[in-house]
């Protein structure tokens, strides 16, 4: 499995969002992006990670940093998801799991002691420039937007 480093070029992609329009992340070249990838729509841990971003948007936006949600959930699930926990940025839908893959979010894991395929919780920052800015993987579901402000100086 390939992971993104500082410096690569951030695969481009196109994706279905939660209100049913597509997103493409060249069309937001010239600003910073942060896209976290999270497993499940409306699970404990996915729910606290969204919320701590939904949390945190004042000071990521204020700082120039737009957030983007990614999950192999359907569009109709991550509109229910967005609805329930009040979210306010985007979530974009990749069932087939292609984009997940090329950053390296999707692959082998370890869940509760065994390996298993599925997604993995990472964050990748995009710089206006579309390289990589920064790149997280295996993330914690809670506390890490905490940290990913830290480690972006916003804080």
């Amino acid at each position: 499995m390939t992971r993104l480093t500082v410096g690569d070029l951030a695969p481009d992609f196109t994706l279905p969002t939660d209100d049913g329009s597509p997103l493409t992340l060249s069309a937001l070249r010239g600003e910073h992006v942060v896209i976290f990838f999270f497993p499940a729509a409306m699970t404990p841990g996915c729910t606290t990670q969204a919320c701590d971003f939904r949390d945190s948007l004042g000071t990521l936006e204020a700082a120039g940093y737009r957030v983007l949600g990614i999950s192999p959930d359907p569009v109709a699930r991550l509109a229910e998801f967005r609805t329930l926990a009040g979210l306010t940025y985007p979530l974009a839908s990749d069932e087939d799991r292609a984009v997940l893959t090329e950053y390296g979010a999707y692959g082998e894991k370890m869940l509760y002691g065994k390996t298993v395929t599925g997604v993995i919780r990472s964050t990748v920052v995009v710089a206006p420039d579309g390289t990589v800015e920064l790149a997280q993987y295996n993330v914690k579901a809670t506390g890490h937007v905490a940290k990913l402000r830290r480690d972006l100086g916003l804080e």
